[in-house]
């Protein structure tokens, strides 16, 4: 099985290509679209900046390719929110994969509730073959200032400042706001999981 793990110059890439070899997974970095189109699944990470991300998508054409695959596709962190149709970070379009908007957490009480959302939150109303073995309530890690909204793609959710979609799910595309590969043995089910499907 191929894995191919979209290159696009966002972070936190590398600890994905070694959370998939401890599952003993082939995985390649790539930006080539034929690789991609290629690839029996495509993982979708990164953290950093929505608009800055949009623009190497649309230099390298991958904006074009990723709506477009048949194969099972997993989106995490700023990967998932890319997904959504817009963000309110930098007002970017994205890739309309999800007909859902990111916006920013804007808490009332700064006191409770600090921006970014950093550290381990529980996931809740799991559904799903992705989240299979996991009970409601498991814990995962979380680095983020801006969340998908509820909506009918909604797989599990978390509560921080308010509910959020912790996942999603719409055809071949999955999508997860934290960090399955610094999220211990509930991450590493979640990519096990992911690679059944």
């Amino acid at each position: 099985m191929q894995v191919a793990v979209i290159k696009y110059n966002a972070g936190n890439v590398q600890s994905v290509l070694y959370a998939l070899e401890r599952l003993g997974a082939e995985a390649i970095l790539t930006d080539d679209l034929e690789q991609i189109s290629k690839a029996d699944k495509v993982i979708f990470p990164g953290q950093g900046e929505a608009s800055t991300a949009m623009r190497y998508l649309k230099e390298k054409q991958l904006d074009q390719l990723i709506p477009n695959l048949k194969q099972p596709f997993f989106g995490v962190c700023l990967g998932q929110q890319l997904l959504c149709e817009h963000s309110e970070e930098n007002d970017t379009a994205c890739l309309g994969v999800f007909p859902v908007k990111v916006k920013k957490f804007l808490p009332e009480n700064i006191a409770d509730f600090k921006v970014p959302h950093v550290g381990w939150n529980n996931l809740f109303d799991l559904k799903t073959p992705l989240l299979k073995g996991l009970s409601d309530e498991s814990f995962v890690y979380y680095v983020h200032s801006f969340y998908c909204e509820l909506s009918d793609y909604t797989i599990a959710s978390t509560n921080y400042v308010h509910e959020f979609a912790g996942l999603m799910h719409k055809d071949n595309f999955y999508a997860m706001q934290a960090h399955p590969e610094k999220s211990g043995l509930v991450g590493e089910r979640i990519l096990k999981n992911f690679l059944s499907l």
